[in-house]
Order: structure tokens, then C-alpha cells, then sequence
């Protein structure tokens, strides 16, 4: 078992930066934005489509996102807006290839 090792300063402050971070898309945002189905917003989320389709739901069946779903759409955003611009490299490091079969 090897020791962990401890962050630099600039590491810190990342990891600070990253703590205090708002990062978050709203699904309906998401849904306005991109051409996806329910189903595939509930595949990037890792929700079931029956929860994707409460967030679209008025009244006593409407179902709030969590952070951690605001969280998930902002990034696909973010990656979708800049998938070009991202090196070959640090997308293979993101989303290795051999994970997705």
C-alpha cells in the first residue's frame, strides 16, 4: 500500500475552487437546449426515465433534481459545447473508449 500525496498548494486550490463551484443545468434548460430524449437525459444522470419524467411534471407527481443531476447536465453541456476544442488525450483520460463497449 503506497501513501498518498499531499496536494501542492495550486492542487489545494483547485480542490477549493472546485468545493465552491455552482455548476448546474436545470433539465428543462438541458431539454430546451439539446435535441435529447428523456431516456438519454435519465442515461446521463443515472436516473430511471420515470424519475426524468417527474422533473417535466406539474403538481403533486413533480419531482425535484438534485444537485448531483444539475451537476451531471451541466457537465454533458459543457462537453457537448466543447468536445472539439478537448484533446483527444484528455477525453480518452475523461471517458476512456474501452469503458464505453
Amino acid at each position: 500500500m503506497t501513501t498518498p500525496r499531499p496536494l501542492t498548494p495550486r492542487e489545494q486550490h483547485l480542490l477549493d475552487r472546485y468545493s465552491q463551484c455552482q455548476l448546474g443545468m436545470t433539465p428543462q434548460a438541458f431539454y430546451a437546449k439539446w435535441q435529447v430524449s428523456q431516456e438519454e437525459m435519465a442515461t446521463i444522470c443515472s436516473r430511471s426515465v420515470s424519475t426524468v419524467r417527474r422533473w417535466f411534471h406539474k403538481g403533486r407527481s413533480y419531482r425535484r433534481p438534485t444537485i448531483v443531476d444539475l451537476r451531471h447536465l451541466a457537465l454533458m453541456d459543457f462537453l457537448l459545447d466543447h468536445f472539439e476544442q478537448i484533446p483527444e488525450n484528455l477525453r480518452e483520460a475523461l471517458c476512456p473508449t474501452d469503458q464505453a463497449e
